[in-house]
């Protein structure tokens, strides 16, 4: 097949320097041509209000409905805040799945996470994954990615400096579009 791929990068941080937003640029920038990757915003999505989404859906969150419907894939990289994922990713996921068709019901999905802990957000994906399962979400078993003391894999402009690092990202990347491709054409893992 040689269609393009649109794949939704959907980073769990709003830190102007976050490493999971580097790594998502890394997994942009090692995209094969069959892939478009675009990036979603989620620095003005309010938190989750239902008497706010009865009144009116915020814009923000219209945008980010759009985004994942249009997408054939999705790309998450989430922080570990407590254990867990982000705040701000939960809520985001929170508005998207109140919509009808849900958005992210049978779509294609893979998770990477970046942390400067040792153990690399392995509990932020763990919850994470478990949220994809109640959302009929197809997430990518393998490769993992989670990338620990990530203050020592990028530099202060948040490029990648860990080889080893960009390598398991670009696996990532192929593996999600392969996943995608083999969801579209109805195959099973």
């Amino acid at each position: 097949m040689t269609n393009t791929l649109k794949v939704l990068c959907i980073p769990g941080s709003l830190r102007k320097n976050s490493y999971n937003t580097a790594a998502l640029r890394v997994a942009r920038d090692s995209a094969p041509g069959n892939m478009h990757i675009e990036f979603a915003d989620l620095s003005q999505i309010p938190l989750y209000d239902q008497d706010q989404r009865d009144d009116a859906v915020p814009a923000a969150v219209r945008q980010l409905v759009e985004q994942v419907r249009a997408a054939d894939a999705l790309l998450f990289a989430t922080p570990e805040y407590n254990y867990s994922m982000s705040g701000v990713l939960k809520n985001a996921i929170d508005w998207v799945s109140r919509e009808q068709p849900q958005p992210f019901a049978g779509k294609p999905a893979a998770i990477m996470s970046a942390s400067m802990s040792l153990l690399g957000g392995v509990r932020a994906q763990y919850d994470l994954r478990r949220a994809m399962v109640f959302l009929d979400m197809h997430c990518l078993n393998k490769p993992e990615v989670m990338i620990a003391s990530a203050h020592e894999r990028f530099d202060a402009e948040g490029r990648l400096t860990d080889e080893t690092t960009g390598e398991f990202i670009a696996k990532l990347v192929v593996a999600l579009g392969d996943w995608t491709r083999k969801l579209q054409a109805g195959e099973k893992q």
